[in-house]
């Protein structure tokens, strides 16, 4: 029984594909650091709104598994991490139910951050929950019809660190603004790689990706694009005096970004995996760096 139990637990392991999580962690660091620096930071919120961007990526990825499944997106030769529902290591029924629970808890979790965000956090955390669901469900995917980058930066960037800051000190800057941008430019790159990685098994189910659509030497540009925007603005606020030099200590993190430059124009199919776990730690280093940054500011003040 203890083994029947452990293999679950690992079968549940690979449904949640915990490296993913790193990039719903990255966003609500960024904005509870800002929050930090103006004063307004409350851990109880904060902790809750790091809590609920989990189980909203944990529960997108349950939706991904099954979803992709029943429309067959997951035939053939698979680069990526297993998908449990394709193999059989789970049945659909069972992902849809585990996907419930997680966007359950969600909502939970919610209704406390609109007690202390009011009503625009309620409707935010709706949309994101149906829109999580959208990505690969329902009549009309939005990873379906090259909209998922779009999905991503908003809910991942735009939405994630400006709804952290916001529950937290009920105001947002346009510092929070462009560092919100800078977040989910990263978070797109993350799935560029992705949806690099899977061109061909995409184009085969007609999974009409970014990627798919404009082709590979596209998708290399959007990467690098979305890399240099990520440290252009926090640059670019401090040059204009809205952010303080030691938030540029995510300029540390520049040569392995540059390593991922490089790779994304070497590496192919599933030699792309390890570009993308280094993009999305390169979105994590990047994240405590400019809040230990912010942190260490405050505290010379």
């Amino acid at each position: 029984m203890p083994e029947r139990s452990s293999s679950r637990v690992q079968i549940w392991l690979l449904a949640i594909r915990p490296k993913t999580l790193f990039a719903a962690a990255a966003p609500v660091i960024v904005g509870s650091a800002m929050a930090y620096t103006d004063g307004g930071f409350h851990a109880g919120p904060a902790l809750v709104c790091l809590l609920t961007a989990l189980l909203l990526q944990i529960g997108s990825n349950l939706a991904n598994d099954v979803f992709d499944y029943e429309r067959g997106a997951d035939q053939g030769e698979r680069f990526g991490p297993i998908r449990v529902t394709q193999s059989e290591l789970l049945a659909p029924w069972e992902v849809k139910r585990g996907m419930l629970v997680v966007f359950g808890l969600s909502i939970l979790l919610g209704l406390y951050l609109t007690f202390v965000g009011r009503w625009p956090i309620l409707i935010l955390g709706m949309i994101a929950i149906i829109s999580a669901i959208a990505y690969t469900g329902g009549p009309f995917p939005l990873g379906y019809h090259g909209l998922g980058d779009l999905f991503v930066f908003i809910f991942f960037g735009l939405a994630a660190v400006m709804g952290t800051y916001y529950i937290q000190v009920l105001a947002i800057s346009a510092t929070v603004w462009w560092m919100a941008v800078a977040m989910g430019l990263l978070t797109v790159a993350i799935l560029v790689v992705n949806n690099l990685r899977d061109v061909e098994s995409d184009r085969l189910s007609n999974k009409r990706t970014l990627a798919v659509r404009f082709g590979e030497q596209f998708t290399r540009l959007e990467f690098v694009t979305c890399i240099l925007g990520a440290y252009i603005i926090p640059a670019g606020l401090w040059g204009s005096g809205k952010l303080p030099l030691l938030s540029l200590l995510v300029v540390f993190t520049v040569p392995l970004a540059v390593r991922l430059v490089l790779a994304i124009y070497i590496d192919t199919g599933r030699e792309l995996n390890k570009t993308l776990a280094g993009t999305s730690l390169v979105e994590l280093l990047y994240a405590f760096s400019f809040a230990f940054g912010l942190f260490i500011d405050s505290m010379m003040q």
